[in-house]
């Protein structure tokens, strides 16, 4: 593959293929040439689980320690006593049947959906329009929730939601390449700390295989197995 001159300048002097302990990957990273936008930082961790078993699927979602630098569109379904706290919380829209007919008539300008619990006999009559886009509510993911206030808060701040691909890699942005050094490993860690927590019992063998940081414009930097090794501990 031909890569431009700002990716070969950043592979300059340094072995891909080797590993690194997570502050070094981390200074790298910071170390890439500046883009004309702030790059958003991605993790990548490439685990050890049948993808194809429904008991080893990761699906989830997480606040990270310092945000992830963006803020999301959020809908909230709920009682129309509760549309007043949503709003105030952060959603750009709050109700019930009207919120359901304004997306079924063809309004998706929002990132995020949460419902409360009890919302979701309505909710569900969105399922072919917002389960192909990936919007659908999901007690998962944390989005069908009786704290819907906090729900709202956490997801308009940039709350990160995850899933494992076909391939059994669960990728996600944990910051910019503006955050600090301490912001974007402190991110890392919280994210590669909640994988392991989530490790599915059916799963067997070395669970975190590898781990890998990039920007939104640069190549991948691996995070050594050591590194791994303790967050698994």
């Amino acid at each position: 593959m031909a890569h431009g001159k700002r990716f070969r300048a950043d592979i300059e002097g340094w072995d891909r293929e080797k590993a690194y302990p997570l502050t070094d990957a981390v200074t790298r990273i910071k170390g890439f040439k500046k883009t004309k936008f702030d790059q958003s930082i991605e993790i990548c961790m490439h685990l050890g689980i049948d993808a194809k078993q429904a008991d080893q699927a990761l699906r989830g979602a997480i606040a990270l320690p310092h945000g992830i630098g963006a803020s999301k569109r959020v809908v909230a379904f709920c009682k129309d006593d509760m549309t007043a706290k949503a709003k105030a919380a952060g959603a750009m829209e709050a109700g019930g049947e009207e919120l359901v007919k304004k997306i079924e008539g063809g309004w998706m300008d929002f990132d995020v959906a949460i419902a409360t619990p009890d919302m979701m006999r309505v909710v569900s009559k969105l399922g072919k329009v917002l389960g192909p886009k990936g919007l659908m509510p999901s007690p998962k993911s944390g989005t069908v929730t009786p704290e819907l206030e906090r729900a709202v808060r956490e997801y308009a701040a940039g709350k990160v939601e995850f899933r494992n691909d076909a391939g059994g890699n669960v990728q996600a942005v944990i910051g910019k390449q503006s955050f600090d050094e301490k912001q974007i490993i402190d991110n890392a860690q919280a994210f590669i700390d909640n994988i392991v927590r989530m490790r599915p019992a059916a799963a067997r063998g070395h669970y975190v295989k590898k781990i890998t940081l990039s920007g939104t414009m640069t190549p991948g930097v691996q995070v050594e197995h050591v590194a791994v090794a303790q967050a698994t501990a």
